[in-house]
């Protein structure tokens, strides 16, 4: 390998590593700081957080899945569909 070229590269994985050491200490700072300045024990934030999420998902987790079903289903639709099309095409194109 080229001098320069290892050194370029060299130069791209110190930039790499002190991003990353950036991102660390940043998360390492906002935990810090959320756990000073929560206005709550972790079991009174679980119970909140927990019950946001069921007021927030409805029903659930089992609504979410047949939703995800749902669009599964309609994707598969989309494709057969398409694929239809696509042998319709060729079997004109063909004669």
């Amino acid at each position: 390998m080229s001098e320069p070229l290892q050194e370029e590269m060299e130069d791209t994985q110190d930039e790499g590593s002190s991003r990353f050491a950036w991102f660390l200490t940043g998360a390492v700072v906002g935990v810090a700081v959320a756990l000073l300045y929560a206005p709550k024990t972790g079991r009174e934030t679980r119970q909140y957080l927990s019950d946001k999420s069921k007021e927030t998902l409805g029903e659930g987790p089992q609504s979410l899945i047949e939703a995800g079903r749902e669009m599964f289903d309609r994707g598969r639709q989309l494709v057969e569909d398409a694929a239809d099309l696509f042998d319709r095409g060729r079997r004109m194109v063909r004669g």
